[in-house]
């Protein structure tokens, strides 16, 4: 499906690939998000678009000399990473519990952190700039060090899947974790306390923003670029252990080369030139989906997922979902489905059936297929798996 002009009164459009008219608050937001000064073109909106904060999740928004920490996220650099395996489906047989077992026993989840360093953790090149990041976070290196290579809790977790062709691939989602958030913490309310001392009239306070060339912008900007480093080592660090349990359970702990190796960012600010300008595009639950791009599209822990190649649609600032999409929210989640729903949903699944991960059940998602559908302009499918194994933060 192309995408369609909303009827938004804002100085910029607002285009979608969704196939559905938004709710009043989506409306209000993709508004609000419009009517800033500072937005190029247009605004994107991806077949997953839904309430955020400040901006809507799934949307895509190129700005000129600013940038809007809010709308950046809390958990800068949450992302996806996977990984195409030489086995076949058959190796798994009798083996995915025991799996499960050490993956949680390997990688923290939750608010858990390592109990033990990595000398190559310990060696990270920008730990060395650490004492270059906001003074708020200052007594936080000894705590990143030890959650690097961390789940996390919520939506992140830890997949075995099959694909079409009963290859095994390895699939986890997370992010720049506690980290993270204390820095977009930190710089989300000092732009707050910027617009309040410029009596700025947003339309909305979480579109407190910096404005290039000043002192906030280039400490925003240098911190950010930290996490998202800091959310792809760790998304590197899990994959390495998750890598060594499959190997010793499939191979005899023999190393084996992957076939494919994929990790995304899709909650992150970059520079990028876009109808001929340089510009600064963030993607808020979004996947860059340039020509020839590997990109990532999870669907939810009973849905199919996607490994998808991007298709370089400039419209959409190249760029494609990042999910399936809630549907509803965590606490209606809780409410509408019982733990007998879990089960039944996620049946054929290795993985915790438990009140714990209620607000995660595949029903509270939107169906991944009609969000595929809507973008067959921006990417290609290049493979479509299935669970077999299932952690959740």
């Amino acid at each position: 499906m192309p995408y369609e002009k909303l009827e938004i009164s804002a100085p910029t459009p607002v285009l979608s690939w969704a196939n559905h008219a938004l709710g009043n608050e989506e409306a209000k937001m993709a508004k609000n998000v419009a009517s800033l000064p500072f937005v190029f073109k247009h605004v994107a909106l991806m077949p997953d678009v839904h309430l955020g904060k400040g901006a809507l999740v799934g949307s895509v928004l190129a700005t000129k000399e600013a940038i809007i920490p809010a709308a950046v996220g809390v958990d800068i650099g949450c992302g996806m990473a996977a990984m195409k395996m030489p086995f076949t489906a058959e190796k798994l047989e009798g083996k995915l519990k025991k799996i499960r077992l050490e993956l949680e026993a390997a990688i923290p989840t939750g608010f858990n952190e390592n109990k033990e360093v990595e000398k190559y953790v310990t060696n990270w090149q920008r730990w060395s700039d650490f004492k270059d990041l906001h003074r708020g976070v200052q007594n936080l290196e000894s705590k990143a060090m030890k959650q690097m290579g961390s789940l996390g809790g919520g939506n992140h977790f830890i997949e075995v899947c099959l694909d079409t062709e009963n290859y095994v691939w390895l699939m986890l989602h997370s992010g720049s974790r506690n980290i993270g958030n204390n820095l977009a913490q930190c710089h989300i309310n000092t732009a707050k306390e910027l617009a309040k001392l410029a009596d700025n009239n947003l339309p909305d306070p979480d579109l407190a923003h910096f404005v290039a060339g000043t002192p906030e912008f280039e400490a925003y900007w240098n911190d950010l670029q930290w996490a998202q480093e800091y959310a792809r080592f760790n998304r590197d660090v899990m994959m390495a252990r998750f890598k060594r349990i499959i190997e010793k359970h499939l191979a005899g702990g023999k190393a084996t080369k992957p076939l494919l190796v994929v990790n995304c960012h899709h909650n992150y600010a970059e520079k990028e030139v876009h109808f001929g300008e340089d510009v600064y595009v963030t993607r808020k639950g979004a996947v860059r989906a340039q020509t020839e791009d590997y990109g990532i599209i999870p669907g939810s822990m009973g849905a199919k997922s996607f490994i998808v190649k991007g298709k370089g649609n400039a419209h959409s600032f190249c760029s494609c979902s990042h999910g399936a999409g809630r549907l509803m929210s965590r606490n209606k989640a809780k409410n509408a489905y019982t733990l007998d729903d879990l089960i039944e949903q996620t049946k054929g699944i290795e993985c915790r059936k438990d009140e714990g991960v209620l607000d995660e059940i595949p029903g509270a998602y939107k169906p991944i297929d009609q969000v595929m559908a809507n973008q067959a302009d921006l990417v290609e499918v290049v493979a479509t798996l299935k669970q077999v194994l299932c952690v959740k933060g």
